[in-house]
């Protein structure tokens, strides 16, 4: 961290403003080309929306972001080589019509000998997309997510008991008002591989790109008042003189900057976790609730799935609410129904809203929105790609391209090694 007396000048072939994970993992792509860095970062911790607090021996992610092991950006990104990925169990747990299914595990002839017609139709599809190529879901007509589900000539029960949660869940739209082509990459991506968590938190993923920064890289602290091709000039830190800046903040934060970018509408989340007083028996399922009257999105015992995120002895329930925070008593109640256990006993550790969670996506939307300004002038972030931590992951790719190529630096050959996936 910057000292308020240090107002020398300072100098780095690229300024990038934000120590999310798209600011991070630009910033590598960068140095792994030979380009000198400086990342500033206003608050007092890199990463982010990306944290995790910790409290009583619990690792608390605030905004429950789920990942996915088929996620290319993972592997691609530079300083992510020891992430490990902690999966859930296959496909997906739906509470719907009072009965629990498990829902995107089987393919077609397994769900037709095990009886149930609705399961291959959905497993048929769901295989469809994991095989079409990006580019072809990216052509295809676009309207809202809502209307696109309405027209696949799915059953009602398979189209709203099923795919109506699971797309609100990983989109974090409730409302389904995304892209229908973001949908299909959503659901892409899900038919190709299993919703995951970082292994200790959310925030072993921005932790691990900044550790393997080089020693001095991210600044902390650093609120930047204005921005130029050459120079960032901070509040009390000075003035970073360079030969490109990289904007990496949220979109609110990048237009206060570059006046002219154009702010999206959110998404809010509401994160709630519960302590249990002893083990809570569950196979590390995602669960989602159908039924819309509850407020409940998705919930899972965090811990069946990653033990490091609870002491010995004692499970972490994680909730999210796609909306702001309910009566507490409602989502106890409703976690006693999912769950089929007493939940009076439950501790409730932390409440977290995030009133700007993920940009929204309506149509029409370009997954791969510009992230050259001009020529010493970038902005990245998941409101230039899809508002998912592979999105940001990517767009910071892309805008690091795009200075590599205005430097006149070969882009480096592709490299995707293997990302680590506990069992």
């Amino acid at each position: 961290m910057l000292t308020s007396s240090h107002h020398a000048a300072h100098h780095a072939d690229v300024v990038i403003v934000g120590a999310g994970v798209s600011g991070l993992a630009a910033a590598q792509h960068l140095i792994a080309a030979g380009v000198t860095v400086t990342v500033l970062e206003a608050a007092a911790d890199a990463g982010g929306r990306m944290a995790t607090a910790s409290a009583d021996g619990f690792r608390l992610d605030r905004t429950g972001q789920l990942l996915t092991t088929a996620s290319a950006e993972l592997s691609r990104t530079p300083g992510l080589e020891a992430l490990t990925l902690r999966p859930f169990a296959p496909g997906v747990l739906v509470h719907t019509d009072g009965r629990q299914l498990r829902a995107g595990a089987l393919t077609p002839a397994r769900a037709l000998a095990s009886g149930s017609l609705d399961q291959a139709r959905l497993s048929a599809a769901l295989g469809r997309l994991a095989a079409l190529p990006e580019e072809k879901l990216l052509a295809r007509p676009e309207r809202t997510a809502r209307a696109a589900l309405r027209s696949r000539g799915l059953p009602p029960r398979t189209a709203h008991g099923v795919l109506r949660p699971l797309l609100s869940a990983l989109l974090r739209d409730p409302e389904l008002t995304t892209s229908s082509r973001v949908a299909d990459l959503a659901l892409r991506t899900f038919a190709r591989g299993r919703l995951a968590v970082p292994e200790g938190g959310a925030a072993a993923l921005p932790d691990q790109l900044a550790a393997a920064l080089p020693p001095d890289t991210v600044h902390t602290g650093v609120r930047v008042r204005s921005v130029a091709t050459n120079r960032v000039t901070t509040e009390e830190h000075g003035t970073f003189d360079c030969r490109s800046v990289l904007l990496a903040t949220g979109a609110r934060a990048a237009a206060d900057l570059l006046p002219g970018l154009r702010v999206p509408a959110f998404h809010e989340v509401t994160v709630l976790h519960h302590a249990t007083a002893g083990p809570l028996p569950w196979d590390g399922s995602l669960l989602l609730d159908a039924d819309p009257a509850w407020p409940v999105s998705h919930t899972a015992v965090m811990s069946a799935v990653d033990p490091t995120r609870a002491p010995a002895g004692r499970s972490l329930v994680t909730t999210t609410v796609l909306g702001p925070p309910p009566p507490v008593r409602t989502v106890a109640s409703r976690l006693a129904r999912l769950y089929e256990s007493a939940t009076r006993d439950w501790e409730l550790l932390a409440v977290h809203h995030t009133p700007e969670a993920v940009p929204a996506m309506p149509p029409p939307y370009d997954p791969r929105r510009p992230v050259r300004v001009l020529a010493g002038l970038y902005v990245c972030g998941d409101h230039r790609d899809t508002n998912t931590v592979q999105g940001a992951l990517r767009s910071a790719r892309r805008a690091a391209h795009a200075v590599l190529r205005d430097f006149g630096i070969p882009l480096p050959a592709p490299q995707e090694p293997a990302l680590p996936v506990a069992a």
